[in-house]
């Protein structure tokens, strides 16, 4: 069995001659012993210092040392050597209520932004030419009482209130072609039939004091019937401009209403009308009109001036505004406003729910009889409109033009110009001033509103405020919270790390605790025989103790 010899062994530059190891330690020898075993303590104190030194390297900064360097104001009079104190202690209250007053101040003005605010900016811009709007009008009384038939009258006896067995009390037309024709009633060809023409109702028109007439209106149903519309931008034809502001530089109409053809009053249905004179809307090209609810009326025997200012509207999205950016999904219009998405889906709702359509519908479904308007279309779109707050939801547009209106009014005719107008049109004065009205649509000034909502607080202004806020308060910056960040890498990583490191300075450390040699060694070797005889300074080679190379005279050699 092998025997194991456990050695220490200490090397010096000094070259003195060991002494045989067969001999007992004289004092000189034993006092080198002991100076061997003083050094061995001192290196392993040296050692262990280095490796603390090494480990207190590895770690992160403390936090006073931090506070001293951080740009966090305050910190540096908190955290500080020798413990707290009073000073330290009124430091760090101070210290809190500001970050408690910025915290505060940052909850605001985060809940302020996520309430997203908007104000609404108005501006007008000035330019030298302005397209002129649509104009849309439509005599209050749809069917013209002499072109009523017998026929007519008992097929729209349910809309205009009247009984079969009743008298209608008035002469009554010949009945026409239709009559005999045999194809089914329409009621859109009965409207386009006997509604007041253009052609008898102008009397007058100019546009920017040149001549017009019939030729620039087109035709549009409404539910007023057959209804006219001016510079409509359809079928071809331009949209007309203007270059200057005020009266006598628009459209100047002047109608006869023909109330002598007015249709009596049987009953009152939806279709009845009270009123004596013309509706008028004023509208952008891009949208219908929508004239039983958005048009203004003008009487007879008055001139209306009409002083227009366009107004561009631009709305923002949710969730700062309500207005979406939709494209118009329908098969009846091109581009999408209210009243287009309003008629698309009244059109849609009759269909589904009556299987007809009213005459100012679009589609190809087929027209409503007068009993269906009575008895489904009427009241279904009563209650479409009252009631049913989800069937037709229009969004508002997010870009919107719509034209602002002040109506001023004069008396026509005068007592001087009464003779004059019943001469010129061959009708008495009575029927002049009962009759005749004008229209007078003009631009106030050459220049438009806009109207825009704007964000009021945006993520600009929050970090500004955010960075304001944390300045007064704590005289910090984002560098600042890039320092705090950096710190706690530094803690985490060290405490992650501590525990590998700590593992690896064991094995370090195991290394240096001694040799083990065999007795076989120790005789191959025969170090206690060379002792003897062996000549001051020489070494020994290097081989002798595995993983020591030489590193002075060999003094001193214990078994």
């Amino acid at each position: 069995m092998p025997i194991q010899i456990f050695c220490s062994v200490s090397f010096s530059s000094e070259k003195e001659a060991p002494g045989s190891l067969g001999h007992v330690w004289s004092p000189h020898q034993q006092q080198q012993r002991d100076n061997s075993e003083s050094e061995e303590e001192e290196e392993e104190k040296e050692k262990e210092a280095a490796r603390k030194e090494a480990r207190e390297d590895d770690l992160p900064m403390d936090l006073v040392a931090f506070a001293s360097s951080c740009t966090l104001h305050g910190a540096s009079h908190v955290f500080v050597e020798g413990g707290p104190g009073p000073r330290q202690a009124l430091w760090a209250v101070a210290f809190v209520v500001a970050l408690g007053a910025f915290l505060c101040q940052v909850g605001d003005r985060i809940a302020y932004y996520f309430s997203y605010p908007h104000v609404t900016l108005l501006d007008e811009v000035s330019t030298t030419e302005l397209a002129f709007p649509a104009v849309t009008l439509c005599n209050t009384n749809a069917v013209r009482l002499s072109q009523l038939s017998y026929p007519d009258l008992l097929y729209l006896a349910p809309m205009l209130g009247l009984d079969e067995s009743d008298d209608p009390g008035v002469p009554l037309a010949p009945p026409g072609p239709e009559a005999f024709s045999g194809e089914p009633f329409n009621l859109h060809r009965f409207y386009n039939r006997s509604c007041h023409r253009l052609e008898d109702m102008l009397l007058y028109c100019s546009y920017c004091g040149g001549p017009c007439g019939p030729h620039n209106f087109s035709v549009v149903f409404t539910r007023y019937g057959k209804c006219y519309t001016f510079n409509s931008g359809r079928d071809g034809r331009p949209r007309l401009k203007t270059m200057k502001g005020g009266t006598g530089n628009g459209l100047e109409i002047m109608l006869d209403i023909q109330q002598d053809e007015y249709l009596p009053v049987w009953g009152e249905t939806d279709e009845t009308s009270f009123e004596a004179g013309i509706k008028v809307q004023i509208h952008s090209q891009d949208e219908p009109p929508f004239i039983d609810q958005l048009g203004f009326g003008v009487a007879p025997g008055f001139q209306t001036f009409v002083a227009c200012q366009e107004q561009r509207l631009i709305y923002l999205p949710p969730p700062w505004g309500t207005c979406k950016a939709v494209t118009m999904d329908s098969d009846f219009f091109d581009s999408y406003s209210i009243t287009a998405c309003r008629i698309d889906c009244e059109t849609r709702y009759l269909v589904e729910n009556c299987n007809c359509r009213m005459v100012h519908m679009p589609g190809d479904a087929p027209y409503c009889t007068p009993e269906q308007y009575k008895e489904c279309a009427d009241p279904a779109l009563d209650f479409l409109v009252e009631k049913d707050q989800e069937y037709c939801v229009c969004e508002m547009p997010c870009n919107l033009t719509r034209y602002g209106k002040e109506l001023s009014m004069v008396k026509i005719p005068s007592k001087a110009s009464a003779k004059y107008l019943a001469k010129k049109f061959n009708k008495s004065e009575q029927y002049i001033g009962e009759n005749i009205l004008v229209l007078d649509i003009f631009f106030e000034v050459l220049n438009y509103e806009t109207i825009e909502q704007k964000k009021a607080y945006e993520i600009a202004g929050l970090l500004g405020d955010i960075g304001g806020q944390m300045g007064l308060f704590i005289g910090a910056s984002i560098l600042t919270v890039l320092e705090l960040f950096d710190y706690a890498y530094e803690v985490i990583k060290h405490k992650l790390c501590r525990r590998g490191k700590c593992q690896k300075e064991a094995k370090r450390s195991s290394a240096d605790k001694g040799v083990a040699l065999s007795l076989d060694d120790v005789k191959r070797h025969n170090p206690c025989e060379s002792l003897r005889g062996h000549p001051a300074g020489m070494t020994y080679a290097a081989n002798i103790l595995p993983h020591h190379p030489a590193r002075g005279t060999f003094e001193d050699f214990t078994c």
